[in-house]
C-alpha cells in the first residue's frame, strides 16, 4: 500500500475496472487506502485476479458483473457496491467503448452502443451513486482528449460521446456542488492499453503526434484520478483536465 494513504477509509466504485486504465485506477485507489468495488463486463478471470491481487497487497476489492449499456443492471451493481462497502465516497466512470470508422461505415448499432456505454451509462451511474454519497464525495469521469481536438479521421462518434461526457461533467458540477460533491473529468490522450494496441506501425504513428514522444502509462491517468479523489482537490469542481503529453496544447 501507499505510504500516503490519502484515501484511507474511503469507499469507491470504478466502472469498467478489470483491465486497462480502469484496473490501474482500482490499484491506485486501493494503494491509497480506499476500499474499491468495480464493474466488469465479461472477463470474470481478470476480475477475480484483480480482486486477489488487491487482497495480497493488503487492500479490499469487490467485483460486480454489469453491462454498462444496461442502465438498470449498472445502477443495481452500484447499489450492491454501496451496500457491501457501507456507502460510497468516490465514483469513477471509466467504462467505455471505442468506435473508429469514417461516417459512411458507421452503423446505427455502432452509434447506439457508443452513446449507451459512453454517455448514458455515466449519467445514470452518477444519478445512482449520488444517492449513496455524503458531503465530500467525488465523481470523476474518464473522458478523452478527443473531446478537445480530433487528430485523425474516423473518430466522430467516439469524440462526440466524450465531448458529451465533458459537458455533462461541467453541468452536473453545478447541481452537486451544493451537496458538497465534486464532479470532474480527466481527458487522457493516447495511453498504452489493449484498446490502443494496433501494432507497432500504428503505435509509432500515434506517438509521433505527441510532443512528449510517447504514450501514457496507465498509472498516469490513474494518479490524476487519485488526486482528484483526495482531500487536496476539494475545491476543484467542474474541471476537465487533459493528460496527453501536450498533444492538444
Amino acid at each position: 500500500m501507499s505510504a500516503s494513504l490519502t484515501l484511507l477509509n474511503k469507499r469507491a466504485i470504478v466502472t469498467g475496472g478489470s483491465r486497462g486504465i480502469g484496473a490501474a485506477i482500482v490499484r491506485r485507489l486501493s494503494a491509497d487506502g480506499a476500499s474499491v468495488a468495480f464493474t466488469y463486463l465479461a472477463n470474470s478471470d481478470a476480475a477475480d485476479s484483480l480482486v486477489d491481487e488487491i487482497a495480497v497487497n493488503g487492500g479490499k476489492a469487490f467485483a460486480f458483473r454489469a453491462d454498462s449499456s444496461d442502465v438498470e443492471g449498472l445502477q443495481g451493481a452500484i447499489r450492491q457496491a454501496a451496500e457491501k462497502l457501507g456507502g460510497l465516497d468516490i465514483l469513477v466512470n471509466n467504462a467505455g467503448v471505442l468506435t473508429h470508422a469514417v461516417i459512411e461505415d458507421v452503423t446505427l448499432a455502432d452509434f447506439d452502443k457508443t452513446i449507451a456505454v459512453n454517455v448514458r451509462a455515466p449519467f445514470f451511474a452518477m444519478q445512482e451513486a449520488a444517492r449513496h454519497m455524503q458531503a465530500g464525495g467525488r465523481i470523476i469521469n474518464v473522458s478523452s482528449n478527443t473531446a478537445v481536438r480530433v487528430a485523425v479521421p474516423g473518430a466522430s462518434v467516439y469524440a462526440m460521446s466524450k465531448a458529451a461526457v465533458t459537458s455533462m461533467t461541467r453541468a452536473l458540477a453545478h447541481e452537486f456542488a451544493p451537496l458538497g460533491i465534486a464532479v470532474n473529468a480527466i481527458q487522457p490522450g493516447p495511453t498504452t492499453t489493449d484498446m490502443t494496441d494496433r501494432g507497432e506501425e500504428m503505435k509509432a504513428f500515434i506517438t509521433g503526434m505527441v510532443p512528449a514522444g510517447r504514450m501514457a502509462d496507465v498509472s498516469e491517468p490513474a494518479a490524476l484520478v487519485a488526486y482528484l479523489a483526495g482531500p487536496a482537490a476539494g475545491f476543484i469542481n467542474g474541471a476537465a483536465i487533459t493528460i496527453d503529453g501536450a498533444m492538444t496544447a
